[in-house]
């Protein structure tokens, strides 16, 4: 294997699947299905997944809503996501532990480090919802940190695209992909990936980040085991 502890970042809108808002089962089990296959290698997994497929904060607040109060909405949003995605993959027989930057009980316990390392360590999947529990963070910064706090060799980002392009490959039939990519390459050529305070903290702490087509059954293995099939950027 490639990478022994991995820190998957999913968009809340993946979860939608063809429905134009909220989680399809469908998706959902797709995904726990790949994650389950990682997992049975004895891959160390935590997960962030966005809200945006219930809230997004910087939407409420472009339409005069209280950006703090926004922000909070969407975290938890996330935290929805987060235990949907807990529900399914104990349903398939996977141990969990969810943590959140929002401390809910009974739901949660707030994320600290240790608590996440050690039930790595004891093959559970940590899934880690609420953002960074501070508004003005998007969960792409989260799962920065988070990656960076549990010390995981890299953050896979999924997506539903194969990797990044020099244009939207879905607008641009020219568009073309990168293998690989420094983290000052993706900066001066404007490619968004992540946000910048998420690519900043990346970037400081050497942690790369492999941008791969979620959506393909069994990706999430071929990257894990070192494929080539998206954009390393580091």
């Amino acid at each position: 294997m490639k990478y022994n502890r991995i820190l998957l970042k999913l968009s809340g809108e993946s979860l939608m699947g063809n429905q134009s808002y909220g989680i399809s089962p469908d998706m959902l089990e797709q995904y726990v299905r790949d994650i389950k296959e990682v997992v049975e290698k004895g891959v160390q997994v935590a997960i962030v997944i966005g809200g945006g497929n219930i809230f997004r904060g910087l939407s409420g607040a472009a339409k005069g809503m209280d950006r703090v109060q926004g922000d909070y909405m969407g975290m938890l949003a996330t935290l929805i996501n987060s235990m949907a995605l807990q529900a399914e993959l104990e349903k398939q027989g996977i141990k969990t532990e969810l943590l959140s930057g929002l401390a809910i009980e009974p739901i949660c316990k707030e994320m600290s480090r240790r608590r996440a390392i050690e039930a790595m360590e004891e093959g559970k999947v940590v899934v880690i919802g609420g953002g960074s529990g501070n508004p003005f963070f998007t969960t792409d910064t989260a799962s920065a940190l988070r990656a960076v706090e549990i010390k995981a060799d890299v953050i896979l980002k999924g997506t539903r695209v194969d990797g990044v392009y020099t244009a939207d490959p879905e607008k641009d039939p020219n568009a073309t992909k990168y293998t690989t990519l420094s983290f000052q390459e993706a900066l001066a050529k404007k490619l968004k990936i992540m946000d910048l305070t998420a690519f900043a903290l990346c970037e400081e702490n050497n942690l790369p980040i492999y941008v791969f087509d979620m959506n393909k059954v069994g990706n999430l293995l071929k990257v894990v085991e070192g494929q080539s099939i998206g954009t390393e950027v580091k």
